[in-house]
């Protein structure tokens, strides 16, 4: 019986660290792939595989590509592919530090550590300009239904697509404004968390609705805020079945449909981005079939 990384479908991460990748040794791919496999437990640490790693391994997984770097009204959305990525999921920071380690140690010297983003829980999850982060995930079935792979075989009904940005605020920016100018951009009351009609069009909320896509879009969001001396933002994490719905979102958030640019670009923007495919899991081990493992 094959099922999802469990961590994927987990709630409440406290802390986290996400490990980004890049081959150094084809020749030896298999053989960290495999000592990693008898490692993680998929709940505490969740794997995800970029496009050049399955290629490298002479390996198509459908669904599975490059985020594409766009440039529009003056946004940048930038594309950093790596090979390999790593969400680890836990309350200790010195757990995790020791944990990176020995993932660390375990992939070399096939892979090479390029970046490490750590993020934690700010307040009751909510991004660090104040507001609470993903309301409207889908809970339970639905969860499932908009983030796990079902109906395409052995190998991969289980897996999971996930898209990972981090995003950097412009605290100035956001401190020069008003509080109602700030429930603008975001299209909710910081004080109850509530939706308001008479938001601008290009409040956040209304350009990434979910519900108003046809197909619909939903993403199961996994969003940690992260910090590193006086930067912070942002970790952008969404799991789907596909890449369609989250591309959807964004190409709105872009203003592609009708040149209306989501506010959000006033105080915060991404400066990383990628893809990765997340394997199904089959006898408490990641079912690496796909990748003729």
């Amino acid at each position: 019986m094959q099922s999802s990384q469990a961590g994927i479908l987990a709630d409440n991460t406290k802390q986290a660290r996400y490990l980004f990748f890049s081959i150094a040794s084809m020749a030896e791919i298999e053989e960290a792939l495999v000592a990693l496999n008898q490692h993680v437990d998929c709940e505490k640490t969740v794997i995800g595989f970029g496009q050049s790693l399955t290629e490298a391994m002479g390996k198509t997984v459908a669904g599975l590509s490059t985020m594409p770097a766009q440039s529009t009204n003056g946004i940048e959305i930038p594309s950093t592919p790596a090979a390999l990525w790593c969400w680890l999921r836990g309350d200790d920071r010195g757990e995790l530090l020791h944990r990176s380690l020995q993932i660390e140690e375990l992939l070399a010297p096939a892979f090479v550590l390029n970046d490490v983003i750590d993020s934690f829980m700010y307040d009751q999850s909510r991004d660090l300009s104040g507001y609470e982060d993903g309301t409207e995930n889908p809970q339970g079935d639905e969860a499932i239904a908009a983030a796990i792979v079902q109906g395409q075989g052995a190998g991969l009904d289980g897996g999971s697509f996930v898209a990972v940005q981090q995003w950097l605020h412009d605290f100035d920016s956001l401190q020069s404004m008003t509080t109602e100018q700030r429930d603008d951009v975001i299209g909710r009351h910081i004080s109850d968390n509530e939706e308001f009609d008479e938001a601008p069009e290009s409040a956040h909320v209304k350009r990434a609705a979910q519900e108003s896509f046809e197909p619909e879009a939903f993403l199961l969001r996994r969003s940690l805020p992260w910090l590193d001396g006086m930067q912070a933002g942002l970790v952008f994490v969404a799991f789907a079945k596909s890449f369609d719905a989250f591309e959807a979102v964004l190409n709105r958030m872009l203003g592609h449909e009708d040149k209306i640019s989501d506010a959000l670009f006033s105080f915060t923007r991404p400066v990383s981005g990628a893809y990765f495919w997340c394997p199904p899991v089959s006898n408490g081990r990641l079912d690496l079939s796909a990748l003729g493992l």
